[in-house]
């Protein structure tokens, strides 16, 4: 493990412990289809890691609705938990999903592909081959609720090994001084930028240095065009772009509004 994902466990074992979280691991899918009610499913996707602007690509996978598996791990009181379910891969990173996304049962704990291919992917936004998925990915019925398409890759963790019910608190994100017309370009970080990147201590860890001191080194331009197409400017970046299936004027809104 590296130095980062070292500091990163430890860090996250703290927060268990303070009570600020509550963990729970997830026990292998034969264990787990023992603990649920429903059987294992086929679940058809849209896969956003594989598809693009132009084409969507479907892959069907074998998993379990995600609300009975948080059930079984947290408890049937999950819900009254927490406003957050964090999802933690092998290396401890960790990706934070609002409870509320759970409410349509649109989500699943997929542990297999239905063809019986290898359970990896290619991660083309961030210029990764054949990715490992397990234990555990969290897919969505992009199919059936084609609107979760738009939102992109942000809400389908892969690898992984624990479930949190987390409560943080947005403060250092919107404190209370924080002048409204900023207020948009905090949460479109929130949604967009945080799973990585981190601002005034609040988001993820995968990358140094806060994000927002950053962008004040960098031109608009510059910073606009990098958050739009990556790639263009740094070849083999791992930084996905902002969500392709959005509509091209809301994209550059998106990442200007980032920037102000």
């Amino acid at each position: 493990m590296n130095p980062r994902n070292r500091f990163t466990c430890i860090w996250y074992l703290i927060l268990g412990l303070s009570g600020s979280a509550m963990a729970a691991p997830l026990p292998a899918p034969e264990t787990l289809g023992a603990e649920i009610e429903s059987d294992a499913l086929r679940i058809a996707v849209i896969e956003p890691h594989l598809s693009t602007a132009e084409n969507n690509v479907r892959v069907e996978y074998i998993g379990y609705p995600a609300e009975e598996v948080i059930a079984a791990v947290l408890g049937p009181n999950w819900r009254a938990l927490s406003d957050r379910i964090e999802f933690r891969e092998l290396d401890c990173y960790a990706a934070r999903i609002d409870v509320s996304k759970f409410e349509r049962g649109n989500a699943y704990m997929a542990f297999a592909r239905s063809d019986g291919a290898d359970f990896t992917i290619d991660n083309i936004a961030q210029n990764e081959t054949n990715v490992a998925l397990g234990p555990y990915y969290l897919v969505w019925n992009t199919i059936g609720h084609p609107e979760l398409i738009a939102e992109g890759a942000g809400i389908w963790p892969y690898q992984i090994s624990e479930i949190f019910s987390f409560s943080d608190s947005d403060a250092s994100l919107l404190p209370d001084a924080l002048d409204p017309r900023y207020r948009e370009g905090a949460m479109l970080a929130k949604a967009y930028c945080l799973n990585c990147h981190s601002i005034n201590g609040y988001g993820g860890d995968k990358f140094e240095g806060d994000i927002a001191r950053i962008a004040r080194g960098l031109t608009q331009e510059f910073f606009t065009d990098w958050v739009l197409d990556p790639s263009s400017l740094r070849n083999g970046t791992t930084m996905p772009a902002l969500p392709m299936h959005l509509d091209g004027a809301e994209r550059v809104r998106i990442a200007k509004t980032l920037y102000d």
